[in-house]
């Protein structure tokens, strides 16, 4: 039986001041503090449901479900044992294993960012990106990286286009260590692979956004956020923290969310520069999800094996 827990929010908090220079942000410089709202209702919790290492939420808006990618295991190694599952909008489980890696004809290691376009499943996973039917789930192909260490995160960027990241990571004797494959890439038509933007000090890249305002990526390494052009052409959004920024999400007012290993938390920065926590106190909140029908924040629990639905206020 699935774990389904409410949660009501706590009382309404002032965002600590955030020394982020939002330069290109609806226009302002700086972000201004601002007092987090509560959340419009209780949060649904998700656990004791057989998630293992839950590192992506997506919300399939045609199916209307939740798609969550379990890493299950080491998110660098080729184990062949990862898996997606479809989670209700209630939090009720409909399969754990809808995509899994150990199915006979699956090829799924440790998926991670996962997007939909045009029908297709884009799901990253170390150095490929599997396409899968999105309907069906059956699988279509996989795109390879030679040179990619730790593919993490895609976004839909239309035409045919995805965007996606690659961390920089590679096992090292005491965890992870830098390889100095930092990129974010274009792939056109499911196949062809360009450079939008590669270099060892792009801070390790892990979320990625495309919207109105550009292509926005977070990083984990550096603990920043800035946008790139379609050519590379960098502008720096928020600077070098301590932050360890994972997921990242446009919302329709031109603000985003963006999710901190560091300050365990999701932070929301308004059009208006104004900055604001969505959801604390929550230990390595991973590739976080929205949900624009329901004006929902679906947040991985990478430790924890749990998903936070949070109704937004």
């Amino acid at each position: 039986m699935a774990a389904i827990r409410r949660r009501t929010p706590g009382l309404p908090f002032l965002a600590a001041a955030l020394a982020f220079a939002l330069a290109g942000c609806g226009g302002s410089d700086s972000a201004k503090q601002d007092a987090g709202a509560p959340a419009a209702g209780p949060d649904i919790v998700v656990a004791d449901v057989g998630f293992s290492t839950p590192e992506s939420v997506l919300h399939d808006a045609e199916a209307d479900v939740y798609l969550v990618s379990n890493i299950n295991g080491s998110p660098l190694e080729k184990d062949g044992n990862g898996f997606i599952s479809r989670v209700a909008p209630d939090g009720t489980v409909l399969d754990l294993k809808w995509i899994d890696g150990e199915a006979q004809g699956v090829v799924l290691h440790a998926p991670k960012g996962m997007a939909i376009q045009d029908g297709k499943l884009y799901v990253a996973d170390i150095d490929c990106i599997r396409i899968f039917d999105a309907a069906s789930g059956a699988g279509i192909r996989g795109t390879c990286l030679e040179s990619a260490t730790f593919l993490n995160d895609i976004a839909p960027g239309g035409s045919g286009t995805m965007f996606f990241t690659d961390s920089g990571f590679r096992a090292g004797a005491g965890g992870f260590e830098p390889s100095g494959t930092d990129a974010v890439y274009r792939m056109i038509d499911d196949e062809r692979v360009v450079q939008v933007r590669k270099e060892p000090g792009l801070g390790g890249p892990n979320g990625i956004t495309v919207g109105s305002r550009g292509i926005m990526v977070a990083t984990f390494g550096s603990g920043e956020v800035f946008r790139l052009t379609a050519e590379g052409e960098r502008t720096d959004i928020m600077p070098a923290s301590q932050r360890q920024f994972d997921g990242i999400e446009m919302l329709p007012d031109g603000g985003f969310m963006v999710s901190s290993w560091g300050d365990q938390c999701v932070y929301r920065i308004g059009a208006d520069g104004k900055v604001s926590k969505v959801l604390e106190d929550v230990e390595a909140p991973a590739d976080i999800g929205y949900d624009a029908a329901r004006n929902r924040l679906l947040v991985p629990l990478f430790h924890a094996n749990q998903v936070i639905i949070r109704p937004l206020g």
